[in-house]
């Protein structure tokens, strides 16, 4: 399996139960075996080369389950969102050293940034997300530890350490994304257009329904602290047939019930997105 190969991430990541800084231990495995901090916090990896440092109670959230993740990864592998990946890694400067994908998944969208990095050897990423099925595949990307955390939380992350936060249809903690990037530095933000896959919507497929205010929010979201400094609608049309679009609802929060696709036919699906990335005064 294609871990990590960087060693040293004591400059950035922190404990998340006491603060200190977190130093990243190697076994004779070709995965880092072992996050420690002074104060005796240890977090050891997985099997498939992530840590997970949720504490406590963990998160309230539900995490997407395997059969979720799978689904995701035929959907997009299958290239239907390439204009949105090849749109938010056009959107982060070549020259970032450090990014921090918050709400990671399984590092489709991070894994096509990274490789559109023209000084790759010197940039490393973090992916995040609640979800351990996920997170397995997130540590394949390279240069890239994977974290299972949740976004609401203190991010396990030195302050003013981030070049660039991706955060792709996920929960949006502006505070904590303006506490961890660095003066200059870049949120990424993909939201989805109230019509993005109505046609689903209309067959009560069971996804959920977009407000019509929601990009209004996220300006409001990120109104402190942050500087407006570019804004794109991309859509574009899917031509799907009924196995993709059971992939396509089941990758989503209507993946947490039972599938109700019925679809028996090819089906055209409108998609519309809004990139948005803010700045750090």
């Amino acid at each position: 399996m294609n871990y990590s190969p960087v060693t040293d991430w004591s400059d950035v990541l922190v404990c998340p139960v006491c603060a200190s800084e977190l130093v990243l231990s190697q076994s004779e495995m070709p995965h880092p075996s072992k996050l420690a901090c002074e104060n005796g916090h240890q977090y050891d990896a997985a099997r498939q080369g992530y840590f997970n440092l949720l504490t406590g109670k963990g998160t309230k959230f539900r995490e997407d389950t395997q059969d979720m993740v799978a689904a995701r990864l035929r959907f997009l592998e299958a290239g239907h969102y390439a204009p949105i990946a090849e749109a938010v890694a056009s959107a982060v400067p070549t020259d970032a050293s450090l990014i921090y994908d918050a709400g990671s998944g399984p590092g489709y969208y991070l894994e096509r940034v990274m490789n559109g990095m023209s000084s790759s050897d010197g940039t490393r990423a973090i992916a995040m997300d609640i979800s351990r099925a996920a997170a397995k595949f997130a540590a394949k990307v390279p240069k890239t530890l994977a974290l299972v955390s949740d976004v609401w939380s203190v991010l396990p992350v030195a302050a003013g350490s981030v070049d660039v936060v991706l955060n792709i249809f996920s929960p949006h903690n502006a505070e904590e994304f303006r506490r961890i990037l660095r003066r200059g530095g870049r949120a990424i933000v993909v939201t989805p257009l109230p019509h993005h896959l109505q046609e689903l919507r209309d067959a009560q497929l069971g996804l959920l329904t977009i407000q019509r205010e929601k990009q209004a929010k996220i300006h409001e979201t990120f109104s402190e602290g942050y500087a407006l400094i570019q804004e794109e609608s991309l859509e574009f049309s899917l031509t799907l047939n009924p196995d993709e679009v059971a992939d396509l609802v089941a990758m989503g929060p209507a993946g947490h019930h039972e599938p109700t696709s019925t679809e028996t036919e090819q089906r055209t699906v409108s998609c519309g997105v809004v990139i948005t990335v803010f700045e750090k005064k």
